[in-house]
């Protein structure tokens, strides 16, 4: 899968030499550009991504794609044995507290709505006698 990659941090504002030397705040793509009195924007180049699909041919490729897909795997497998490293597991002592809550819960939750669902029915019953 490929290295994780990290969040650019807003506030940490990196700057931009025009050719002039002149230094301009790094902006988003949907900010209009900033003017400082006195200079000149550099121009703007914008790159338009094909959207032709790019032809795999048979035969050298194939195996070297095999091989970059195990590559991956194995990667991502890496991966995950060390982010499993970092859980912190519950002990025996809690899980047997969860445990028991949720089956309480469990119970609790279905005699409520047995005694509706029989509440329901006996008044339905009255109303169509």
């Amino acid at each position: 899968m490929g290295r994780l990659q990290r969040k650019k941090n807003p506030d940490k504002v990196k700057k931009k030499t025009t050719d002039a030397g002149a230094e301009l705040p790094e902006q988003n793509e949907n900010e209009s550009p900033i003017i400082q009195s006195g200079s000149v924007p550099a121009p703007v180049k914008i790159k338009k991504k094909s959207t032709v699909p790019k032809k795999i041919s048979s035969g050298a490729k194939s195996s070297q794609q095999e091989k970059n897909f195990f590559d991956k795997t194995v990667q991502f497998l890496r991966e995950v044995k060390i982010e499993l490293k970092k859980v912190t597991w519950p002990s025996r002592k809690q899980t047997i507290g969860s445990t028991v809550v949720v089956l309480i819960f469990v119970i609790i939750v279905s005699a409520f709505l047995g005694l509706v669902d029989i509440s329901l029915t006996n008044l339905i019953r009255l109303i169509l006698r």
